[in-house]
């Protein structure tokens, strides 16, 4: 299928090309030594993800120790309330560790025990890409170290309780808005003091080359899984498919599957507050072109053309940028990205739970609340959302700020 030039046929092989770039959006803007980590890292994973033992391995871990393939699951009294649209969910809330984010935190913790690294490092906002990781740590027996920044250590306290339970090194970021961005920037400043024991595991399809590919990648195993059980659940396509965008990793392996189907993609991004600078974290929305923490995207700024403070009652949202890869999907036109706010947020997260019995992340509440604003206009057909994790990270937060409704 051909869209606006780009040949989807081929376009895994295509994008991103030999130096990261999708497009104009990738790269790799990042110090002569640690680029040097960074093409250490591209030349291992190049070589491992060919090679039949390593896919052999990954699998294995996926069927046996992540619970894959996650199911599918049609969703028939919300729908019902709705009208004629169909909602489905993919339930990546069911594999291990409550969300995607194990994905790719047992692929890269295999590369680096391929490579031969003690230690992994990584940043988290939600909490559970640091709990997947101190997970993987623990699977393959490396040491961990979790940067994360104040405000959502005290928003995701159980998280916070998972990962030092399983025995990684919680680290407090103070400076600055003390959130998700802060904590990339503490991860990276550790990171190049350590590149030759460790191995930086980046938490989504952001950085400097590969890791928004090799994420992506990881990832694909949603989106890929996705297609196949929508095909034996109702013998078609889904008509749309919808999931939340932050930095974008698990909105970037589910759509994937679909890249190369007549159907239509929607990426969700937090609208937080409203769209004022600083009440939201829509950066593909309002953002412009620029380079943060290693990499070429859309970006939100502030007058100086520094990364702005951001703000989302979802904690895995609240970044200022979003992987190159979702810009260049937005500039062609693949990829249709839009908005959610908190209020509907909240509000999909009581109707999911009350009408389904089940309780999604915030982070995936922004999807389902798409999904339902979408079924609203749509008025038939059927739309695959993907579930990217579980919600009991985010009760207590909830009950606290919103009650019970």
């Amino acid at each position: 299928m051909q869209y606006n030039g780009i040949d989807f046929d081929t376009y895994f092989k295509n994008y991103p090309d030999a130096n990261g770039y999708f497009g104009k959006y990738g790269g790799s803007y990042i110090s002569p030594e640690l680029q040097k980590a960074m093409e250490e890292i591209t030349e291992a994973y190049f070589t491992i993800c060919k090679s039949s033992k390593f896919i052999s391995e990954l699998r294995r871990i996926r069927r046996e120790f992540q619970g894959r393939p996650t199911p599918i699951s049609y969703l028939e009294r919300l729908s019902s309330s709705l009208g004629n649209v169909q909602l489905y969910v993919k339930r990546e809330d069911l594999n291990h560790t409550g969300a995607h984010k194990l994905n790719h935190c047992m692929g890269e913790a295999l590369l680096a025990k391929y490579m031969g690294k003690k230690k992994v490092i990584a940043e988290t906002g939600a909490g559970q890409h640091g709990v997947a990781l101190a997970t993987a740590a623990a699977y393959f027996g490396l040491q961990c170290d979790i940067y994360m920044g104040s405000v959502d250590i005290k928003k995701q306290a159980p998280n916070v309780a998972r990962m030092k339970i399983l025995g990684a090194n919680v680290i407090e970021v103070t400076h600055g808005l003390a959130t998700l961005k802060e904590a990339v920037d503490a991860a990276f400043a550790a990171y190049t003091k350590e590149y030759k024991d460790a191995i930086y595991c980046i938490g989504s399809v952001v950085g400097p080359h590969p890791f928004p590919m090799m994420v992506r990648d990881f990832q694909s195993v949603v989106g890929i899984e996705a297609r196949e059980q929508f095909l034996a659940l109702t013998g078609e396509l889904p008509d749309a498919i919808v999931a939340c965008v932050g930095g974008g990793s698990n909105a970037a392996g589910f759509f994937a599957g679909f890249l190369n189907d007549p159907v239509d993609i929607y990426g969700i991004e937090p609208l937080g507050r409203g769209e004022k600078l600083g009440d939201h974290a829509a950066s593909l929305q309002y953002g412009t072109e620029g380079v943060m923490h290693g990499f070429n995207s859309i970006m939100l700024k502030d007058e100086n053309g520094d990364p702005a403070p951001v703000y989302s009652v979802a904690s895995g949202l609240d970044y200022p940028s979003s992987g190159p890869e979702h810009a260049f999907l937005r500039d062609v036109g693949r990829v249709k990205y839009d908005v959610i706010n908190d209020e509907q947020t909240i509000d999909a997260f009581y109707a999911l739970s009350r009408l389904e019995g089940i309780i999604p992340a915030i982070e995936s509440a922004h999807a389902v609340a798409y999904g339902v604003k979408l079924a609203q206009k749509m008025g038939k057909g059927s739309v695959l959302i993907n579930l990217s994790g579980r919600g009991d990270k985010d009760m207590d937060y909830i009950i606290e700020k919103y009650g019970i409704r």
